[in-house]
C-alpha cells in the first residue's frame, strides 16, 4: 500500500530539534550485519532513545528508554511526522536509516534540507522527504513548543498545514509516483515506456548504424 494513499496524510508531529543528524545518528551500524530490510523501528534513534546500549541480542522492549528524548515523550507516541533542522540524514549511504524511519512508522520528514542520498532512498522507500525553507521550518517548531502538532500533508499539491497555517513544497513528478502508487524506482521508470520506446525510435531514425550494432 502506497505511504500517501490519494497523495494525502495526517498525523502528529515530532519536533526533533537537532541539526545534522547523520544516518549512525538514525541507524547505529552494529543492528545492519543481516541481509532483513525491515524490523528497524525499534532500533531507530537507538543512541538517544535508550539510556543502556543495544545489540542483535537485545530485548528492545525490556531496555530503559530516556525520559528526556523527545520521541519518548507520551502524547508524541504513533507520530507520524518528523520535524527536524538543516541536513538530516547525511552521513553515509546506509539505506537502513530510511528503513529504521519507515518502519518505526514515520510518512514525511520536515526539514531544510537533507543528505543527497538520503532524500533520494527516501521515496523509494515510502517515505516523503519535505524539504521547507528555514523560516517555515523556525515556525513549526515554535508551533510544536505549545503542545502535540499536527500536520496535513498533500504530497500531490505540495502543500503542509499546521493549525490553519499553509506551507508549500516541491516533489518531482517521480517521488510524487512512488509515494501515492503501490510501485517501485523500476515500476516508476516503466509508467513513461512509450516517451521511451519514442526516443529509441527517433535516435534509430537518426543513427541507424546503431541498429546493426545492436545485432551484433
Amino acid at each position: 500500500m502506497p505511504a500517501f494513499p490519494a497523495g494525502r496524510h495526517s498525523g502528529t508531529v515530532v519536533p526533533l530539534d537537532r541539526a545534522n543528524v547523520d544516518t549512525d545518528a538514525i541507524f547505529p551500524k552494529q543492528y545492519g550485519r543481516g541481509t532483513a530490510s525491515e524490523g528497524f523501528g525499534p532500533v531507530l534513534f537507538d543512541l538517544w532513545r535508550y539510556l543502556d546500549p543495544g545489540d542483535l541480542t537485545s530485548d528492545h522492549a525490556r531496555r530503559r528508554t530516556n525520559p528526556g528524548f523527545i520521541l519518548n515523550r507520551p502524547d508524541l507516541r504513533g507520530a507520524t511526522v518528523l520535524l527536524a533542522r538543516e541536513n538530516f540524514g547525511c552521513g553515509s549511504s546506509r539505506e537502513h536509516a530510511v528503513w529504521a524511519l519507515r518502519d518505526y512508522g514515520f510518512k514525511a520528514i520536515v526539514a531544510p534540507s537533507f543528505g543527497d542520498i538520503f532524500r533520494q532512498n527516501c521515496p523509494l522507500n515510502g517515505v516523503a522527504a519535505i524539504a521547507l525553507p528555514a523560516r517555515d521550518v523556525e515556525t513549526l517548531f515554535a508551533m510544536s513548543a505549545h503542545g502535540a502538532l499536527r500536520a496535513a500533508i498533500d504530497v500531490l499539491a505540495g502543500n503542509l498545514e499546521c493549525a490553519g497555517a499553509q506551507f508549500g513544497f516541491a516533489l518531482s513528478p517521480r517521488e510524487r509516483v512512488l509515494l501515492t502508487q503501490d510501485i517501485d524506482w523500476i515500476g516508476a521508470t516503466l509508467e513513461h515506456r512509450e516517451r521511451i520506446a519514442a526516443f529509441e525510435a527517433a535516435r534509430l531514425a537518426r543513427q541507424p548504424w546503431l541498429a546493426r550494432i545492436l545485432e551484433a
